[in-house]
C-alpha cells in the first residue's frame, strides 16, 4: 500500500501527451476555432476536452515555466504566442488580464514575449 501512495503521491513528470498532436495552425488560421478557445480559457464558452485540459493545465504551465510540457506542448505554446502577440493582441490582452492580473507573467517572460514580437 505505501508503494501504491507514494507513485499517485508523485507528481507527473509531463502533462498528458493526449493532445500533442492537434492541428495549432489550423485553429490560429480559423477565426471561430481560435475564438472558442479563447471563449472557454475565459470562461465565455463551452470548453471542448482539449481546451477544458488546457484551462485546467495553464495555471500550472504559467507558473513552473512549462517545465511539465512536452517538446510538442513548447512548440505549440510558443506558436501560439508569437500569433496572439502579432496577429492578435486583443486576445492576448484578455487572457493576460485574466492568467496575469498581476503582470507577474509578463513580466517573468518579458524577454521572451518582446522576442517574438513582430516575428510572425
Amino acid at each position: 500500500m505505501a508503494c501504491v501512495a507514494v507513485t499517485w503521491a508523485r507528481p507527473e513528470s509531463t502533462y498528458t501527451d493526449k493532445w500533442d498532436n492537434i492541428n495549432v495552425d489550423e485553429i490560429l488560421e480559423s477565426n471561430r476555432l481560435l475564438k472558442g478557445y479563447v471563449d472557454c480559457l475565459l470562461g465565455k464558452g463551452r470548453c471542448t476536452p482539449d481546451g477544458k485540459a488546457l484551462k485546467e493545465t495553464l495555471p500550472d504551465a504559467l507558473e513552473h515555466e512549462c517545465v511539465k510540457c512536452t517538446g510538442k506542448q513548447k512548440l505549440g505554446a510558443d506558436k501560439v504566442i508569437r500569433h496572439l502577440v502579432n496577429k492578435r493582441p486583443d486576445l492576448w490582452k484578455e487572457l493576460a488580464v485574466k492568467y496575469d492580473p498581476d503582470n507577474i507573467y509578463q513580466a517573468r517572460y518579458k524577454d521572451k514575449i518582446d522576442a517574438v514580437k513582430g516575428s510572425a
